[in-house]
């Protein structure tokens, strides 16, 4: 299960933000998951929840948002979304020169702090977690 290792990922980014800013907790932390990804958001909250234990995560909601695949076609510049399992191949034009626009994110798009932190509210994270290398809704 590649969702430990990605929920760990963003714990040590999400840490290493908080021990920057001198943020004693975490509240919430968003991401955004494409949905080539390979990425199973269940799964994921799951070992975020496991990986957040003993951290200054603990107790942190993980809030994810869906990012839908998107293609563009070369030759006539038709944009399409390409569903699951992705349909690379252009329906104007049958061409197969297509470019994925979208849908392989994973990223850390907003972190909010613990109220008793210094610096409390939402702030973008230092950096993205790690797209896997194959290629839930917000409450």
């Amino acid at each position: 299960m590649h969702e430990m290792s990605v929920a760990l990922s963003i714990v040590d980014q999400v840490e290493q933000a908080a021990r920057s800013r001198s943020a004693c907790g975490v509240r919430r932390v968003r991401l955004d998951i494409g949905e080539l990804a390979g990425v199973v958001p269940d799964a994921l909250a799951f070992c975020f929840e496991l990986a957040c234990s003993g951290t200054v995560l603990q107790g942190a909601e993980l809030v994810t948002g869906s990012v839908p695949g998107r293609a563009s076609c070369a030759p006539c510049g038709r944009t399409w979304d390409t569903g699951m399992p992705p349909d690379m191949i252009c329906a104007s034009c049958r061409g197969g020169a297509t470019e994925l626009l979208s849908g392989r994110e994973l990223r850390i798009t907003e972190v909010h702090w613990a109220a008793d932190s210094p610096a409390p509210g939402p702030s973008p994270a230092p950096a993205p977690a790690p797209a896997p290398a194959t290629l839930h809704k917000e409450s």
